[in-house]
Formats: structure tokens, sequence, C-alpha cells
């Protein structure tokens, strides 16, 4: 075995500064960083099997090293032991009073024959190859070099319950990735490529609608591929998940019956239906699918890599059943406490014996206390409680009794990180070199609560997605001979899974569906019927919607100003300057920060609104600031309060001295609506600082705004706001 060689340790490096994300409204609000120092080492290991088998490795070399299960916290931080790896338990030390009576047993069996000499196997050596690895300790990321091969290993063997290659039912996971004619995924893929699909829609129950699409192929291939098979298709569990998944698949919900229905038959989905009361069962659903992948790709490759030994010199035998690295499953989060969640669900359906640093996991993710004010909203506790930091990515690793947390990527199953976290490993600078083939050989990728990820920086999202399923730029111990066929075509995006779970879709969201979920095996899109939060109000306020047109999408945001400053503005600069104070206690809410800043600096230097009185929150505005403007809102002092989207979404305000509203634009998120409208001013309403009568709302939109319109107004209205010939419409 090679020696130990130490690498340089390099600082934190990528993106040093969050773009788009709020400085006094961020997520985390103590700003603090937790997790342990660490150091790196690289080492060679024996290798003689494939290349995702368990890697051996020994101290004999450095005898004071301590595996990560051994790691304290009590010791002094920035420790962290040279020997990062603890895939391989050491063997029990034998006692001297063992080995005597060892010595006495007679060396014959009861036949009087010798007994037979165990033939020992001396391990090939295989040259290093290396990779860079990010860990987590105190908040740095450091880069850690490691060996990608590992070797099968008796904790990492095969279960009883198997892959059966000749088994007489069809499943989807060896449909999907093994057992598909090449012909027909050559004309699949022509359709995507393309843009060719065949659209169904359908309702699921009275509240929910499903758009399915798949590759539009003639109907000869379609034939000759998947469908020609006579053996019946069905799901296959391992053991461990069997009964977790088919209760999944017989919910009395519909709609997550068919959640659960289209991502474990390994169809993109676009779920935008997720709330607190199926949180819990969505998170059920993609562990499940994400540890039975896992669990089934494991045991294929290792009963292949167990034949491929046992095979006769002149036997020609060949496996394609590997990728390029050993990620397969990639799983975005919003927060660490969201990561928590998600991991308890996985722990709970692995049950695994023994968990690896799991004490330093808990220490670095998990807050117990809350300090929340009573008038928070439960979303809002749900998402911000316990640790809201969204700097975080962790590798977990399984094995068939043991799951260890911060491995390596490169020896990790799976991959548990924030956008942010994951963007500042992709991105090199002058110290670090830029990697991402880690993301190679991802077949699962599952983005949890993307409503939260919109608010922090979707850029993040987008830059990981256009770096996934790449060609490697290093071979990272690679065994070219399994791999498969696909990967080596460059057609690995294909055949990778996409499940992205939303409370709403959006139109980000929508350009990820159309331009990056290219499954052959088609895409599934689940949303709900939506009621219209004009309808939830409380008290009766009038709302009046204003459509303006746009010459081309590029100039939407320059018309919706000019539409703003000629048909609104001017009523409220009137009452302004003639002292009448009509207008005061105005909100202005803004969903985007490039207009709050357009609007802000019109207001402030133009000379028509020179006798207006404005305050202004963003999520970049300090405490003390928002509290002054609150104050002069409420007195009276500022007539119009300009209030951004993303600081409701950070901080939830509850505004007093609202009696009028005007929405820039629609809020994404419809809760926001009715605790805009609703909430302030219907309580404005009920303190009766305002008359019913007089408290109005006033809201802009055009044909972009679809989305937010329909879950305003409600599915059976948007449309016919959006056609009409008037451009004005009332609702009570």
């Amino acid at each position: 075995m090679a020696p130990f060689r130490r690498e340089k340790s390099y600082p934190r490096g990528g993106i040093q500064s969050r773009r788009g994300r709020p400085v006094a409204g961020r997520t985390n609000r103590n700003g603090a960083r937790s997790g342990n120092a660490g150091a790196s080492a690289t080492l060679s290991a024996p290798f003689h099997a494939s290349r995702i088998d368990e890697a051996v490795y020994t101290n004999s070399e450095n005898p004071d090293a301590k595996s990560d299960s051994e790691d304290s916290h009590g010791e002094a931080e920035g420790s962290f032991s040279l020997d990062e790896s603890s895939d391989s338990d050491s063997g029990p030390k034998k006692k001297p009073y063992h080995v005597l009576l060892q010595t006495l047993k007679p060396q014959a069996t009861s036949h009087g024959e010798p007994k037979r000499k165990r033939r020992k196997i001396e391990p090939v050596e295989a040259p290093v190859s290396l990779h860079a690895e990010y860990t987590e300790a105190n908040g740095d990321l450091e880069e850690t070099q490691g060996d990608n091969r590992e070797a099968l290993s008796e904790e990492d063997s095969v279960d009883e319950s198997g892959e059966d290659d000749n088994a007489a039912k069809l499943d989807y996971f060896t449909r999907h990735f093994a057992d598909h004619d090449e012909r027909e995924t050559v004309k699949r893929i022509q359709a995507i490529t393309g843009n060719l699909w065949v659209v169904e829609n359908s309702r699921v129950g009275a509240t929910w609608s499903m758009i399915r699409r798949r590759p539009n192929i003639s109907q000869s291939s379609e034939l000759s591929g998947h469908d020609k098979d006579s053996r019946p298709l069905g799901f296959k569990f391992k053991p461990k998940f069997e009964r977790a998944a088919q209760g999944l698949l017989s919910d009395p919900n519909e709609p997550l019956k068919q959640l659960s229905t289209a991502v474990l038959s390994y169809q993109d989905v676009l779920f935008s239906a997720g709330s607190l009361e199926n949180a819990e069962k969505v998170r059920r659903v993609a562990s499940v699918h994400a540890l039975n992948h896992i669990f089934r790709t494991r045991d294929k490759v290792l009963k292949h890599s167990a034949r491929l030994s046992k095979k006769d010199h002149d036997e020609e035998l060949e496996f394609r059943d590997q990728g390029f690295t050993r990620p397969k499953v990639l799983m975005l989060m919003p927060t660490r406490h969201s990561c928590v969640k998600m991991i308890d669900v996985l722990i709970a359906m692995c049950e695994p014996e023994q968990q690896e640093n799991k004490k330093r996991f808990q220490e670095s993710y998990a807050k117990a206390e809350d300090n929340f004010s009573v008038d928070k909203p439960e979303d809002f506790r749900d998402l911000f409680g316990g640790n809201d930091d969204d700097m975080f990515r962790l590798g977990l690793k399984f094995t068939r009794k043991a799951v260890k947390f911060f491995s390596q990527f490169y020896n990790s199953d799976m991959i548990v990180a924030s956008p942010l976290g994951l963007r500042t490993a992709l991105s090199g600078d002058k110290n670090k070199k830029q990697d991402y083939d880690f993301l190679s050989s991802i077949e699962v990728v599952i983005v949890d609560q993307s409503e939260a990820l919109l608010m922090q920086n979707w850029e993040h999202v987008e830059y990981i997605f256009e770096h996934l399923n790449l060609q490697p730029k290093e071979t990272h111990g690679c065994d070219f001979s399994r791999v498969r066929s696909w990967y080596l075509d460059g057609h690995a995006k294909y055949f990778r899974q996409t499940v992205l779970l939303s409370a709403f879709n959006f139109p980000s969201l929508n350009r990820l569906y159309t331009q990056n979920m290219l499954n052959i095996d088609g895409k599934v899109k689940i949303s709900p019927i939506y009621k219209g939060a004009i309808m939830d109000m409380g008290v009766p306020i009038k709302q009046t919607f204003s459509r303006f047109d746009f010459a081309d999408p590029a100039s939407e945001p320059d018309d919706r100003f000019n539409y703003f400053t000629s048909a609104i503005l001017p009523s409220l600069v009137k009452t302004s300057s003639q002292g009448l104070g009509g207008h005061q206690g105005t909100l202005l809410f803004m969903p985007l920060y490039a207009d709050f800043v357009r609007v802000r600096n019109h207001l402030a230097s133009s000379s028509s609104t020179q006798h207006v009185s404005f305050g202004s929150i963003s999520e970049y505005v300090s405490v003390k600031e928002v509290a002054r403007a609150r104050s002069h809102f409420l007195t009276g002092r500022h007539s119009i309060l300009l209030y951004t989207e993303r600081a409701h979404h950070f901080r939830r305000y509850h505004l007093k001295g609202v009696k009028r509203v005007i929405l820039y634009g629609l809020p994404e998120n419809p809760v926001f609506y009715r605790e805009i409208v609703g909430g302030f001013l219907g309580s404005s309403i009920a303190q009766a600082a305002v008359d019913s009568h007089r408290a109005n709302v006033r809201c802009l939109f055009s044909k972009l705004d679809l989305l937010k319109l329909e879950r305003s107004v409600g599915s059976e209205r948007y449309l016919s706001l959006l056609s009409e010939k008037g451009d004005m419409f009332d609702f009570t």
C-alpha cells in the first residue's frame, strides 16, 4: 500500500457573495456556521473487484489515526482524523488466553485428516486516482483527495433478495436502465430533441389536473421496444421498502397516489401542490424511491462483480451496469432543517445498524429551539424552524448495514445539498480547480420545496442542472468496460429522472420542466385546480384587476412602469399635494426587487412626486430602518409604503395602518395575497381604522402573469381576464 500523502488545505472558494440573497432578511438570522474542522489525506487502496465495490484501508502506516466513528467533539476544535474513511472495520484483538487455547487444540479433524490450509490472496495494487471531495468543517469547505475505487467487502455483500436477471416479471427499474431496445431509444431521443410529445390531459378527482407527455414516435417503433416485451410490467422493491412503497401506491389520496406511481415508475414529475398536510407523505415518496434505486443498483453491480470473479478464462461475460462515478441521487433543499427532516425519513426507511458521524450531523444541522413571535404563520415556522442556514452539502454512503454521513462525494451514493452550497462546490477559483465530475452519473434528481429556492436564488438551481450528466474530465478509477452505453454516448440526461416538488408552479420551474426534463419514459405535471385567493378574504373588499399590454416580453417591465406612472401614480400625487390625506396608508407591493428600486428612485427624484412622502421595506433594509418605516407609516408621516415580496417571505411582518393596497404585480405565493389583502387590510377594517367601502385593492397584471393570475382569481376566471376586451375587472 502506498504511503499517506498530506494534501494542501484550501480556504472556502467559489462564490463569495450570495447574489440575490437578502442581508437583513436572509434565512440564517444568526449567521452562524457549524461543523467540524477537517484535514485531508490521500491513500491508495487494494483494488480487486469493480469500481463501485467497498474500499479496504489499513492503518499499518499510521497506527495512531482514528476513524470517523471514533471522532469526538470533545476534542479541540479543528482536529480531525487522518483516516477519513471508516468503510471497513479493523478485526478484534485476540486475548493472550484465547491464543493459548488455540495452540492446545489438535491440528487435525475428527477423521484424522490434516486441517486444510487457507489460501492467502494477495491484493492487486492499482494506480491511485485522485478526486476532489468537499467536506464541511466549522463552515469552511475544504478540498480533500480520495480514491474512487472500492473493493467488495463483507458489509456490502449482496442481499439474498438480490437482482434476478431472468425474472419473469419486468419492472420499471430494469426496463428504464437496462432492458431497452437501442433502436427505439434512438427514436425516442430524436422525438425529444425535436420537441415532439404526445400530450394527455386528465382530471384527478375534482380539484386536480394532470398532464402527461411522452415522446411521439411511430406506432411500429413503439411496439418494437418497451411494449413488445410479453412479461408483465410492475414495481419491484427491496423487502425493507416493500411495505412503505405499496402503502404509497395505494394511498386513498388520489393526487398522492398518482405522484407515487409516476415517481416509482421513473417518469419525470412536476408536482406543484405541496402543502403542510401532505409534506410528510411527499418526503416518504422521495425517500423510498431514492433508497430503492440506490440499493437495487448496488446489488446488481455487486452480483455482476461476483460472477466476473468466478468466470472461466475462456468464458466471455460483459455487464454494463455502472456510470462514470458512484453518486446516483441528488437532492436539493432550501435549509439544513429541511435536510434533517428528509434524513430522518431516510433513516427510518433504511433502518441501519450503524450510523457513522451521526453525532456530528446532529450538532451541525439540528437545532432544537425556535424563537418566533406568536403572529408568525405555520408555513413560515415549518420553513424557517430549526437550523435555517442555506449553505450546506452532505454526502451519504449506504451499505447493507450502515449509513455514513459526510462521506466523500466520489464515495457517496446520495448528495443532499442546498443550491448555494453545491454551487460553491462546483465553482472553482484561483486556488481550486472547477470540479463537477461527481454529477456525471446522477440518475435521480429530487428538488424539494422549490418555492423556497425561488426566494433564495434560482440561478444556482439552473447552474446545477447545466452541469448534470456531463462527460467527466478525469477517469476517477472508472472501469469503462462496465459503463452503460448511453453514458458513453452522452445520452445520460435522457435517462435521468427529475422530480420537482413545489407548493405552486412558476415560470422558472416551468422552464426546467420544458428544457431539462427529457426523460425517454415521459413526464407528468400534477397541479391543483384553484378556487382563487380573492375568495378567501374574510371581509368584503373591492378588488380591481387592471390589465396592460406590452409590445414584446423583453419590454414588459418598461410597459408596466409606464402604466403605473401614467394611470395610478397621478391620483396619489394629486391627493397628497392637495393635503386631502385620502391616500394615506397606501401599501405598494413590489414582487421584484428591480421594480422596487425603479419605483423608489422615481418617487425620490421625480419633480411630480416631490410632495409625496413614502417609506420602503425590502430584504436588504436593516431591522432599525424597518422599525422606523413601519412607525412612520402607522402614524401617517409616510403616506405610501413600498414593500417587497422577498421581505415578506423572509420576515412575514404584520403591517398596521394599511387602508389601501396597490399590487405593482401579483405575488408568486397565493398565501401572500391573502395575508396582504385579507390580513393587513382586513385588520384595519376590523379595527375601524378604515371603512370597508373605502378600502380597496388595485392589481396590475399582463399576459405574462398567467400562473399568478390563476392562483389569485381562480382556474375558472383567469382566462377570461386575459381574453376579454376590457382592461378593468372588479371583484368584491
